[in-house]
Protein backbone atom coordinates (compact mmCIF):
# COMPACT_ATOMS: atom_id res chain seq x y z
CA UNK A 1 0.00 0.00 0.00
CA UNK A 2 1.27 3.48 -0.88
CA UNK A 3 0.40 6.41 1.31
CA UNK A 4 0.97 10.14 0.93
CA UNK A 5 1.77 10.45 4.65
CA UNK A 6 5.37 10.88 5.75
CA UNK A 7 8.35 12.08 3.72
CA UNK A 8 7.96 12.68 -0.01
CA UNK A 9 8.70 9.40 -1.78
CA UNK A 10 10.52 8.44 -4.96
CA UNK A 11 11.06 5.46 -7.22
CA UNK A 12 14.59 4.96 -8.53
CA UNK A 13 14.51 3.56 -12.06
CA UNK A 14 17.66 1.89 -13.45
CA UNK A 15 19.00 2.37 -9.93
CA UNK A 16 22.38 0.70 -10.42
CA UNK A 17 24.32 0.59 -7.16
CA UNK A 18 22.29 3.47 -5.66
CA UNK A 19 24.28 6.71 -5.98
CA UNK A 20 21.21 8.72 -6.93
CA UNK A 21 19.12 7.07 -4.22
CA UNK A 22 21.73 7.82 -1.57
CA UNK A 23 21.81 11.51 -2.46
CA UNK A 24 18.02 11.83 -2.55
CA UNK A 25 17.64 10.04 0.78
CA UNK A 26 20.23 12.29 2.40
CA UNK A 27 18.24 15.28 1.12
CA UNK A 28 15.12 14.05 2.95
CA UNK A 29 13.35 11.88 0.36
CA UNK A 30 12.04 8.40 1.17
CA UNK A 31 12.76 5.57 -1.26
CA UNK A 32 9.63 3.65 -2.20
CA UNK A 33 11.35 0.98 -4.29
CA UNK A 34 14.14 0.63 -6.85
CA UNK A 35 14.19 -0.95 -10.29
CA UNK A 36 17.47 -2.65 -11.19
CA UNK A 37 17.82 -5.90 -13.14
CA UNK A 38 21.54 -6.67 -12.77
CA UNK A 39 22.34 -9.18 -10.02
CA UNK A 40 25.63 -7.54 -8.97
CA UNK A 41 24.24 -4.01 -8.86
CA UNK A 42 21.16 -5.13 -6.95
CA UNK A 43 23.36 -6.98 -4.45
CA UNK A 44 25.19 -3.70 -3.80
CA UNK A 45 21.91 -1.81 -3.57
CA UNK A 46 20.45 -4.29 -1.10
CA UNK A 47 23.61 -4.43 1.01
CA UNK A 48 23.65 -0.67 1.54
CA UNK A 49 19.91 0.03 1.71
CA UNK A 50 18.64 -3.17 3.29
CA UNK A 51 16.39 -3.54 6.29
CA UNK A 52 12.86 -2.34 6.80
CA UNK A 53 13.33 0.81 8.89
CA UNK A 54 15.37 3.98 8.73
CA UNK A 55 15.71 6.80 6.22
CA UNK A 56 18.22 4.93 4.03
CA UNK A 57 15.93 1.96 3.35
CA UNK A 58 13.27 1.51 0.67
CA UNK A 59 9.67 0.95 1.74
CA UNK A 60 9.04 -1.81 -0.84
CA UNK A 61 5.24 -2.01 -1.06
CA UNK A 62 3.93 -5.52 -0.56
CA UNK A 63 2.64 -5.61 -4.15
CA UNK A 64 6.18 -5.26 -5.56
CA UNK A 65 8.54 -7.95 -4.33
CA UNK A 66 11.91 -6.86 -2.99
CA UNK A 67 14.09 -8.31 -5.73
CA UNK A 68 15.88 -7.28 -8.88
CA UNK A 69 13.47 -6.21 -11.57
CA UNK A 70 13.64 -5.63 -15.29
CA UNK A 71 11.50 -2.56 -15.95
CA UNK A 72 9.70 -4.18 -18.86
CA UNK A 73 8.85 -7.27 -16.82
CA UNK A 74 7.66 -5.12 -13.90
CA UNK A 75 5.30 -3.14 -16.13
CA UNK A 76 3.99 -6.29 -17.81
CA UNK A 77 3.53 -8.46 -14.71
CA UNK A 78 2.51 -5.93 -12.04
CA UNK A 79 0.15 -3.57 -13.90
CA UNK A 80 -2.48 -3.46 -11.15
CA UNK A 81 0.10 -2.77 -8.44
CA UNK A 82 1.59 0.09 -10.44
CA UNK A 83 -1.78 1.60 -11.36
CA UNK A 84 -2.72 1.59 -7.67
CA UNK A 85 0.24 3.92 -7.05
CA UNK A 86 -0.84 6.44 -9.70
CA UNK A 87 -0.59 9.98 -8.34
CA UNK A 88 0.84 8.80 -5.01
CA UNK A 89 4.52 8.81 -6.06
CA UNK A 90 6.16 12.20 -5.65
CA UNK A 91 9.19 11.59 -7.87
CA UNK A 92 10.44 9.16 -10.48
CA UNK A 93 14.21 9.45 -10.75
CA UNK A 94 16.80 7.74 -12.87
CA UNK A 95 18.08 7.42 -16.38
CA UNK A 96 18.24 4.66 -19.00
CA UNK A 97 21.59 2.85 -19.24
CA UNK A 98 23.91 5.21 -21.08
CA UNK A 99 26.16 2.95 -23.14
CA UNK A 100 24.13 3.38 -26.33
CA UNK A 101 24.26 7.17 -26.04
CA UNK A 102 27.80 7.69 -24.76
CA UNK A 103 30.54 9.25 -26.85
CA UNK A 104 32.99 7.30 -24.67
CA UNK A 105 31.84 4.09 -26.33
CA UNK A 106 30.24 3.08 -29.62
CA UNK A 107 27.05 5.09 -29.99
CA UNK A 108 24.45 2.93 -31.66
CA UNK A 109 20.86 3.91 -32.30
CA UNK A 110 19.95 0.21 -32.40
CA UNK A 111 21.55 -0.59 -29.03
CA UNK A 112 18.77 -2.53 -27.22
CA UNK A 113 19.51 -0.61 -24.04
CA UNK A 114 18.19 2.51 -25.78
CA UNK A 115 14.74 0.87 -25.83
CA UNK A 116 14.63 1.18 -22.05
CA UNK A 117 14.05 4.89 -22.67
CA UNK A 118 10.56 4.03 -23.93
CA UNK A 119 9.84 1.85 -20.89
CA UNK A 120 10.81 4.75 -18.62
CA UNK A 121 8.25 7.00 -20.35
CA UNK A 122 5.61 4.29 -20.02
CA UNK A 123 6.24 4.02 -16.28
CA UNK A 124 5.88 7.80 -15.92
CA UNK A 125 2.52 7.60 -17.72
CA UNK A 126 1.37 4.88 -15.31
CA UNK A 127 2.56 6.38 -12.01
CA UNK A 128 1.96 10.07 -12.87
CA UNK A 129 4.54 11.35 -10.37
CA UNK A 130 4.55 14.99 -9.34
CA UNK A 131 8.19 15.31 -10.43
CA UNK A 132 10.51 13.54 -12.84
CA UNK A 133 14.30 13.53 -12.81
CA UNK A 134 16.29 12.08 -15.70
CA UNK A 135 20.09 11.77 -15.76
CA UNK A 136 22.21 10.61 -18.64
CA UNK A 137 25.47 11.14 -20.49
CA UNK A 138 26.07 14.28 -22.52
CA UNK A 139 25.67 12.20 -25.69
CA UNK A 140 21.98 11.84 -24.83
CA UNK A 141 21.55 15.31 -26.39
CA UNK A 142 23.38 14.43 -29.64
CA UNK A 143 21.61 13.44 -32.83
CA UNK A 144 21.73 9.93 -34.20
CA UNK A 145 21.69 9.37 -37.95
CA UNK A 146 18.33 7.66 -38.20
CA UNK A 147 18.33 5.04 -40.97
CA UNK A 148 14.64 4.25 -40.91
CA UNK A 149 11.42 6.24 -40.81
CA UNK A 150 10.05 6.82 -37.35
CA UNK A 151 13.35 6.16 -35.59
CA UNK A 152 14.24 8.47 -32.72
CA UNK A 153 16.90 10.91 -33.89
CA UNK A 154 17.55 12.80 -30.66
CA UNK A 155 16.55 11.20 -27.36
CA UNK A 156 16.73 14.41 -25.30
CA UNK A 157 14.40 16.25 -27.71
CA UNK A 158 12.02 13.29 -27.84
CA UNK A 159 11.98 13.05 -24.05
CA UNK A 160 11.17 16.76 -23.75
CA UNK A 161 8.43 16.48 -26.38
CA UNK A 162 6.70 13.51 -24.76
CA UNK A 163 6.96 14.72 -21.16
CA UNK A 164 5.98 18.32 -21.92
CA UNK A 165 2.39 17.26 -22.58
CA UNK A 166 1.88 16.84 -18.83
CA UNK A 167 5.02 18.37 -17.29
CA UNK A 168 6.79 21.71 -17.25
CA UNK A 169 10.33 20.83 -18.31
CA UNK A 170 13.84 22.21 -17.99
CA UNK A 171 17.14 20.50 -18.78
CA UNK A 172 20.83 21.24 -18.89
CA UNK A 173 24.25 19.62 -19.17
CA UNK A 174 26.13 20.31 -15.93
CA UNK A 175 29.61 19.42 -14.73
CA UNK A 176 29.84 17.52 -11.46
CA UNK A 177 33.08 19.37 -10.65
CA UNK A 178 31.05 22.58 -10.26
CA UNK A 179 29.19 20.98 -7.34
CA UNK A 180 31.93 19.68 -5.07
CA UNK A 181 32.68 16.45 -6.96
CA UNK A 182 36.39 15.80 -7.69
CA UNK A 183 35.59 14.75 -11.25
CA UNK A 184 34.62 16.78 -14.34
CA UNK A 185 31.78 14.43 -15.42
CA UNK A 186 29.48 16.47 -17.69
CA UNK A 187 25.99 14.98 -17.49
CA UNK A 188 22.54 15.69 -18.91
CA UNK A 189 19.82 16.36 -16.32
CA UNK A 190 16.14 16.93 -17.02
CA UNK A 191 13.66 18.09 -14.38
CA UNK A 192 9.92 18.03 -14.86
CA UNK A 193 7.03 19.09 -12.63
CA UNK A 194 3.43 18.17 -13.34
CA UNK A 195 1.61 21.13 -14.88
CA UNK A 196 -1.29 20.97 -12.44
CA UNK A 197 1.07 21.81 -9.54
CA UNK A 198 1.67 25.31 -10.92
CA UNK A 199 5.41 25.44 -10.22
CA UNK A 200 6.67 26.45 -13.66
CA UNK A 201 8.55 29.48 -12.29
CA UNK A 202 10.65 27.31 -9.96
CA UNK A 203 11.34 24.88 -12.79
CA UNK A 204 12.59 27.63 -15.08
CA UNK A 205 15.20 28.74 -12.54
CA UNK A 206 16.11 25.25 -11.31
CA UNK A 207 19.67 25.00 -12.60
CA UNK A 208 20.50 28.63 -11.79
CA UNK A 209 19.21 28.07 -8.22
CA UNK A 210 21.14 24.80 -7.98
CA UNK A 211 24.39 26.50 -8.93
CA UNK A 212 23.81 29.51 -6.69
CA UNK A 213 23.06 27.44 -3.60
CA UNK A 214 25.86 24.91 -4.14
CA UNK A 215 28.52 27.19 -2.67
CA UNK A 216 26.45 27.63 0.50
CA UNK A 217 25.73 23.90 0.71
CA UNK A 218 29.39 22.90 0.33
CA UNK A 219 30.70 25.70 2.52
CA UNK A 220 28.62 24.55 5.46
CA UNK A 221 30.10 21.06 5.00
CA UNK A 222 33.60 22.49 5.00
CA UNK A 223 34.10 21.38 1.38
CA UNK A 224 35.49 23.26 -1.60
CA UNK A 225 33.46 23.63 -4.76
CA UNK A 226 36.00 21.93 -7.03
CA UNK A 227 38.23 19.52 -5.08
CA UNK A 228 41.17 17.90 -6.85
CA UNK A 229 41.99 14.24 -7.37
CA UNK A 230 44.66 14.51 -4.69
CA UNK A 231 42.13 16.03 -2.28
CA UNK A 232 40.02 12.92 -2.83
CA UNK A 233 42.48 10.02 -2.80
CA UNK A 234 45.89 11.04 -1.39
CA UNK A 235 45.17 9.13 1.83
CA UNK A 236 44.91 5.93 -0.24
CA UNK A 237 48.42 6.04 -1.70
CA UNK A 238 50.51 2.88 -1.30
CA UNK A 239 53.54 4.99 -0.41
CA UNK A 240 51.72 6.25 2.70
CA UNK A 241 49.89 3.09 3.75
CA UNK A 242 51.75 0.05 2.52
CA UNK A 243 50.14 -3.17 1.26
CA UNK A 244 49.03 -6.54 2.56
CA UNK A 245 47.40 -9.69 1.18
CA UNK A 246 43.78 -9.17 0.15
CA UNK A 247 41.51 -11.24 2.38
CA UNK A 248 38.65 -11.51 -0.13
CA UNK A 249 40.74 -12.31 -3.24
CA UNK A 250 43.55 -14.86 -3.17
CA UNK A 251 46.65 -13.74 -5.02
CA UNK A 252 45.83 -10.04 -4.82
CA UNK A 253 47.23 -7.29 -2.63
CA UNK A 254 45.23 -4.55 -0.95
CA UNK A 255 46.15 -1.09 0.31
CA UNK A 256 46.40 -0.87 4.08
CA UNK A 257 44.69 2.21 5.47
CA UNK A 258 45.75 4.69 8.13
CA UNK A 259 43.48 7.73 8.23
CA UNK A 260 42.03 10.57 6.14
CA UNK A 261 44.05 13.72 5.56
CA UNK A 262 42.05 16.37 3.73
CA UNK A 263 38.65 17.88 4.55
CA UNK A 264 37.13 15.99 1.63
CA UNK A 265 38.58 12.67 2.80
CA UNK A 266 37.37 13.28 6.35
CA UNK A 267 33.87 13.99 5.04
CA UNK A 268 33.89 10.74 3.04
CA UNK A 269 35.24 8.74 6.00
CA UNK A 270 32.88 10.06 8.68
CA UNK A 271 30.55 7.42 10.04
CA UNK A 272 33.00 4.63 9.18
CA UNK A 273 35.59 2.94 11.38
CA UNK A 274 38.77 1.41 9.99
CA UNK A 275 39.73 0.80 6.39
CA UNK A 276 37.16 1.24 3.64
CA UNK A 277 36.46 -1.74 1.38
CA UNK A 278 37.39 -1.89 -2.30
CA UNK A 279 41.13 -1.29 -1.92
CA UNK A 280 42.19 -4.39 -3.87
CA UNK A 281 45.02 -3.58 -6.27
CA UNK A 282 45.24 -4.76 -9.88
CA UNK A 283 47.91 -7.39 -10.56
CA UNK A 284 50.24 -5.56 -12.94
CA UNK A 285 53.24 -7.44 -14.31
CA UNK A 286 56.58 -5.82 -13.54
CA UNK A 287 57.04 -4.70 -17.15
CA UNK A 288 53.56 -3.13 -17.14
CA UNK A 289 54.32 -1.26 -13.91
CA UNK A 290 57.56 0.04 -15.44
CA UNK A 291 55.67 1.16 -18.54
CA UNK A 292 53.08 2.95 -16.41
CA UNK A 293 55.86 4.70 -14.50
CA UNK A 294 57.41 5.92 -17.75
CA UNK A 295 54.04 7.09 -19.06
CA UNK A 296 53.34 9.03 -15.85
CA UNK A 297 56.77 10.71 -16.08
CA UNK A 298 56.29 11.57 -19.78
CA UNK A 299 52.81 13.00 -19.25
CA UNK A 300 54.07 15.21 -16.43
CA UNK A 301 56.90 16.51 -18.60
CA UNK A 302 54.58 17.10 -21.57
CA UNK A 303 51.88 18.68 -19.43
CA UNK A 304 49.42 16.07 -20.68
CA UNK A 305 47.60 15.15 -17.47
CA UNK A 306 43.88 14.32 -17.52
CA UNK A 307 43.98 14.05 -21.34
CA UNK A 308 44.62 11.12 -23.67
CA UNK A 309 48.20 10.13 -24.36
CA UNK A 310 49.88 11.78 -27.32
CA UNK A 311 50.34 9.77 -30.50
CA UNK A 312 54.09 9.86 -29.89
CA UNK A 313 53.75 8.38 -26.39
CA UNK A 314 51.44 5.65 -27.63
CA UNK A 315 53.88 4.78 -30.41
CA UNK A 316 56.84 4.76 -28.04
CA UNK A 317 55.11 2.23 -25.80
CA UNK A 318 53.44 0.30 -28.65
CA UNK A 319 49.98 1.07 -27.28
CA UNK A 320 46.85 0.61 -29.38
CA UNK A 321 44.44 1.51 -26.59
CA UNK A 322 42.30 4.48 -27.64
CA UNK A 323 41.80 6.01 -24.19
CA UNK A 324 44.45 6.20 -21.49
CA UNK A 325 45.01 9.17 -19.21
CA UNK A 326 47.15 10.06 -16.22
CA UNK A 327 45.40 11.82 -13.36
CA UNK A 328 46.28 15.44 -12.67
CA UNK A 329 46.66 15.59 -8.87
CA UNK A 330 45.81 19.30 -8.79
CA UNK A 331 42.58 19.17 -10.80
CA UNK A 332 39.32 17.25 -10.69
CA UNK A 333 39.63 13.88 -12.43
CA UNK A 334 38.29 13.34 -15.93
CA UNK A 335 35.08 11.31 -16.14
CA UNK A 336 35.77 7.84 -14.79
CA UNK A 337 34.67 4.93 -16.98
CA UNK A 338 33.76 1.30 -16.50
CA UNK A 339 37.22 0.24 -17.75
CA UNK A 340 39.70 0.50 -14.86
CA UNK A 341 42.70 0.66 -17.20
CA UNK A 342 41.49 3.93 -18.78
CA UNK A 343 43.05 5.97 -15.97
CA UNK A 344 46.43 5.86 -14.23
CA UNK A 345 47.28 7.16 -10.77
CA UNK A 346 49.03 10.54 -10.68
CA UNK A 347 52.15 9.29 -8.83
CA UNK A 348 52.02 5.49 -8.54
CA UNK A 349 52.46 3.18 -11.57
CA UNK A 350 49.05 1.54 -11.42
CA UNK A 351 45.39 1.85 -12.21
CA UNK A 352 42.93 2.99 -9.54
CA UNK A 353 41.09 0.78 -7.06
CA UNK A 354 37.32 0.56 -6.77
CA UNK A 355 37.49 2.72 -3.63
CA UNK A 356 39.54 5.42 -5.35
CA UNK A 357 36.98 5.57 -8.14
CA UNK A 358 34.22 5.67 -5.51
CA UNK A 359 35.94 8.61 -3.78
CA UNK A 360 36.04 10.47 -7.12
CA UNK A 361 32.28 9.82 -7.27
CA UNK A 362 31.74 11.02 -3.62
CA UNK A 363 30.56 7.68 -2.24
CA UNK A 364 31.13 7.57 1.54
CA UNK A 365 33.64 5.04 2.83
CA UNK A 366 30.95 2.95 4.57
CA UNK A 367 29.34 2.23 1.19
CA UNK A 368 30.30 -1.26 -0.04
CA UNK A 369 30.31 -2.65 -3.58
CA UNK A 370 29.53 -6.25 -4.45
CA UNK A 371 29.81 -8.76 -7.30
CA UNK A 372 32.71 -9.24 -9.69
CA UNK A 373 35.36 -6.56 -9.89
CA UNK A 374 35.49 -6.57 -13.69
CA UNK A 375 34.10 -8.48 -16.64
CA UNK A 376 34.92 -8.76 -20.32
CA UNK A 377 33.90 -9.89 -23.79
CA UNK A 378 30.21 -10.45 -24.44
CA UNK A 379 29.53 -10.33 -20.69
CA UNK A 380 30.16 -6.57 -20.68
CA UNK A 381 26.66 -6.17 -22.13
CA UNK A 382 25.12 -8.46 -19.54
CA UNK A 383 26.92 -7.81 -16.25
CA UNK A 384 27.53 -4.75 -14.09
CA UNK A 385 30.66 -5.48 -12.00
CA UNK A 386 32.00 -3.20 -9.29
CA UNK A 387 34.02 -0.83 -11.45
CA UNK A 388 31.03 -0.38 -13.76
CA UNK A 389 28.64 0.17 -10.85
CA UNK A 390 30.79 3.03 -9.61
CA UNK A 391 31.32 4.55 -13.05
CA UNK A 392 27.62 4.49 -13.96
CA UNK A 393 26.41 6.11 -10.73
CA UNK A 394 25.22 9.65 -10.14
CA UNK A 395 27.64 11.19 -7.60
CA UNK A 396 25.74 11.15 -4.28
CA UNK A 397 26.98 14.64 -3.32
CA UNK A 398 25.50 16.09 -6.52
CA UNK A 399 22.32 14.02 -6.13
CA UNK A 400 21.84 15.39 -2.61
CA UNK A 401 21.95 18.96 -3.86
CA UNK A 402 19.50 18.19 -6.66
CA UNK A 403 17.22 16.40 -4.20
CA UNK A 404 17.15 19.44 -1.92
CA UNK A 405 16.10 21.72 -4.78
CA UNK A 406 13.42 19.22 -5.87
CA UNK A 407 11.94 19.31 -2.37
CA UNK A 408 11.66 23.07 -2.68
CA UNK A 409 9.68 22.67 -5.91
CA UNK A 410 7.45 19.96 -4.44
CA UNK A 411 6.63 22.08 -1.44
CA UNK A 412 6.06 25.21 -3.51
CA UNK A 413 7.86 27.28 -0.91
CA UNK A 414 10.16 30.26 -1.05
CA UNK A 415 13.84 29.42 -1.61
CA UNK A 416 15.27 27.37 1.24
CA UNK A 417 18.75 27.95 2.54
CA UNK A 418 20.72 24.81 3.17
CA UNK A 419 22.28 24.32 6.56
CA UNK A 420 24.15 21.45 8.18
CA UNK A 421 24.12 19.74 11.52
CA UNK A 422 27.04 17.59 12.62
CA UNK A 423 25.21 15.14 14.83
CA UNK A 424 24.90 11.67 13.15
CA UNK A 425 26.18 9.31 10.52
CA UNK A 426 24.09 7.77 7.73
CA UNK A 427 23.46 4.55 9.60
CA UNK A 428 22.21 6.22 12.81
CA UNK A 429 20.07 9.03 11.45
CA UNK A 430 17.36 10.38 13.71
CA UNK A 431 14.26 12.45 13.04
CA UNK A 432 13.07 15.46 14.94
CA UNK A 433 9.49 16.39 15.68
CA UNK A 434 7.39 17.51 12.73
CA UNK A 435 6.79 20.80 14.52
CA UNK A 436 10.18 21.92 13.16
CA UNK A 437 8.96 21.55 9.58
CA UNK A 438 5.17 21.82 9.52
CA UNK A 439 4.91 22.48 5.79
CA UNK A 440 7.04 19.47 4.92
CA UNK A 441 4.51 16.97 6.31
CA UNK A 442 7.45 14.95 7.51
CA UNK A 443 10.20 15.27 10.12
CA UNK A 444 13.38 17.06 9.42
CA UNK A 445 16.28 14.60 9.32
CA UNK A 446 19.39 15.19 11.38
CA UNK A 447 22.70 13.29 11.40
CA UNK A 448 25.07 12.26 14.19
CA UNK A 449 28.82 12.60 13.64
CA UNK A 450 28.62 13.74 10.01
CA UNK A 451 27.42 16.77 8.13
CA UNK A 452 24.65 16.75 5.60
CA UNK A 453 22.06 19.18 4.38
CA UNK A 454 18.73 19.75 6.06
CA UNK A 455 15.86 22.00 5.16
CA UNK A 456 16.19 24.93 7.53
CA UNK A 457 13.34 27.43 7.47
CA UNK A 458 14.73 29.34 10.42
CA UNK A 459 17.21 30.99 8.01
CA UNK A 460 14.72 31.85 5.29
Amino acid sequence: MVTTEGPPCFVDVFAGCGGLSLGLKRAGWKGLFAIEKDAFAFETLNANFGGTEGPLTYSWPTTVERKRWDIRRLIDTRPDALRAMAGKVDLIAGGPPCQGFSHAGRRRLTDPRNKLFEAYLELVDILLPKLVLVENVRGFTSDFKAKRNGAIKNFASTLEEKLSKKYDITFSVIKASDFGVPQARPRFFLIGVRKDLGQSALIESFFADLSRHSKIFLGKKGLSRSPSARDAISDLEIARNGMSACAESNGFMTIDYKSPITAFQKAMHEGHDGAPSGLRLARHRDDISRRFGEIIKTCREEGRLNVNLSAETKKAHKLKKAALRVLDPLSPAPTITSLPDDLLHYSEPRTLTVRENARLQTFPDWFTFHGKYTTGGHLRRKEVPRFTQVANAVPPLLAEQIGSRLLEILLGCKPIRMSTKSVANDRKRQTLSTKFAPKLRHPRVIDRNRRFSTLDRSQS
